[in-house]
């Protein structure tokens, strides 16, 4: 007999006769699973359920402002029947775009997943008049329209993680739900809300994670609540859980473990999930290259074009400097990719005695060794833009994790695990870690940097990159400084 507080019990079948249980035993079969060394006969039962009513009108909705832009762009040319034929099959390759980006960079927010699908749509569109001859918009109207396209689109997701959030269910130990839970008020505005814990375990359910019932009833649970997404706890789990969830499979969920929930929704990678496999998968044939040329060629654009655009503003900030003590220029030896030491360049904010005793200091966001004039250069982060002379020399990049002084790496070697890892790319001027978490001033923030460098590390391509500078750009004009 397998106990009740295991997740390989099962529930206690109910007494059937006549015609039902024949009935029955004509839409079932048995299943046979292993969980623990032990061998668990249970009943699997094939179920088939609507759409989720919300689904339906998010993709309504998102057709829809595709649909309508379009179609106004080509009625304006052509006859009304074949405009509306055009805007539909026009549509439906846009919204396969539109899709695509907002699946593969949901982390990065709306906008930029609006603005990736986007332009997916319109490579594939702008072609459209080679398929049905006699209808050409032009580029300009075509311009105009995906730019209506994004910021309809840009809306209507903002919209729909406001309000139709997607509900999650926790499968397995209290301790892990109490921990997705943390994960999820530290996400702040994240489209996310917390359905409850299902499990056996003698744990509480942590927090205000409500326990929906036990292992045994998983099925009906997932039947009653319809959650967008199921998370795994561990291994075990997972084991006993593949079958009733397969079985369940059509009411259209997404069976994720904790790592890669957090991962997903957050943009960052839980550290104390971490494993060697997390490392390998990035050598995974599926995973998407980002060759070092096509990096290399976006860091010499971004870093000319930034330099000709501040050189006008670089003899103002350097008489600014110049109104303390000391050097306008400030180096010092940081870790580059492959912890190979290179000197790096900032417009000085800091006291030359900064670090009199020799003993050095992490940097923190109200440092009393900042000047009156560091202080205005740090908040809007002009003191950084020597570094493009960094990125030119190919000892920096544009994005990435920010570089680290070699004195703090015994440190954090032995404080955070895995911190080297971050060492497998060129540092950056600005990162993922660096919009989200700002400075690290002990080992604990410098392990809070690290878990979203690493979500950079496994996600890094173009469309990221681009995505992180619009973000810095918004930043800077609009948050707030260190």
């Amino acid at each position: 007999m397998v106990p009740r507080d295991r997740p390989g019990a099962v529930g206690r079948s109910r007494p059937e006769s006549g015609a039902s249980r024949t009935e029955a035993d004509l839409s079932t079969r048995t299943a046979e699973r292993t969980y623990g060394g032990e061998r668990v006969h249970g009943r699997s039962h094939p179920y088939v359920a609507h759409r989720n009513g919300v689904t339906w009108l998010v993709l309504g909705g998102r057709a829809l402002l595709i649909w309508l832009p379009v179609f106004f762009l080509l009625a304006q040319t052509t006859p009304t029947p074949k405009a509306f034929a055009a805007a539909c099959v026009v549509s439906a390759i846009w919204l396969l775009g539109l899709r695509a980006g907002l699946s593969a960079y949901f982390t990065l927010g709306p906008a930029v997943a609006s603005a990736a699908g986007t332009v997916t749509g319109l490579v594939a569109v702008s072609a459209f008049d080679l398929w049905i001859p006699g209808i050409d918009p032009g580029a300009a109207a075509l311009a105009e329209t995906a730019l209506v396209v994004f910021a309809l689109s840009a809306a209507w997701e903002h919209a729909v993680r406001s309000i139709a959030k997607r509900r999650v269910l926790v499968v397995g130990t209290g301790g892990c739900a109490g921990e997705v839970l943390d994960e999820l008020k530290r996400g702040g505005r994240a489209p996310f809300t917390m359905l409850g814990l299902v499990g056996d375990g003698r744990e509480a359910a942590a927090g205000d994670v409500p326990r929906l019932g036990s292992f045994d009833e998983l099925r009906e649970i997932v039947e009653a609540h319809r959650p967008d997404i199921v998370i795994l706890t561990d291994d075990r789990v997972s084991a006993w859980a593949v079958d009733p969830l397969l079985d369940l499979a059509p009411i259209g969920f997404r069976v994720v473990g904790v790592s890669h929930f957090v991962e997903h929704a957050l943009g960052r990678v839980p550290l104390r999930h971490l494993t060697p496999a997390w490392f390998m998968s990035m050598l995974h044939l599926r995973q998407k290259p980002y060759t070092r040329l096509a990096k290399r060629a976006f860091d010499l654009l971004v870093s000319s074009v930034g330099l000709l655009l501040v050189a006008p503003l670089l003899p103002f900030l350097v008489l600014l400097v110049r109104t303390t003590p000391g050097p306008v220029i400030f180096r010092q030896t940081r870790l580059g990719e492959g912890g190979r030491h290179f000197t790096i360049f900032k417009l000085r904010t800091m006291r030359v005695d900064a670090e009199e005793d020799g003993s050095p200091r992490f940097a923190q966001e109200h440092d009393s060794r900042v000047t009156w004039i560091g202080r205005f250069l740090r908040r809007t982060h002009l003191d950084e833009l020597p570094q493009l002379w960094n990125v030119l020399r190919g000892e920096m990049s544009v994005v990435g994790p920010r570089p680290e002084r070699p004195e703090f790496v015994d440190l954090l070697e032995r404080s955070v695990p895995f911190w080297t890892r971050r060492l497998l790319v060129k540092p950056g001027i600005t990162g993922w870690a660096q919009l989200r978490c700002g400075y690290a001033f002990d080992s604990s923030s410098a392990a809070e940097k690290l878990s979203y460098d690493l979500w950079y590390l496994r996600n890094r391509n173009l469309v990221v990159d681009l995505a992180i500078c619009a973000k810095t750009v918004s930043s800077l004009l609009f948050g707030s400084g260190r």
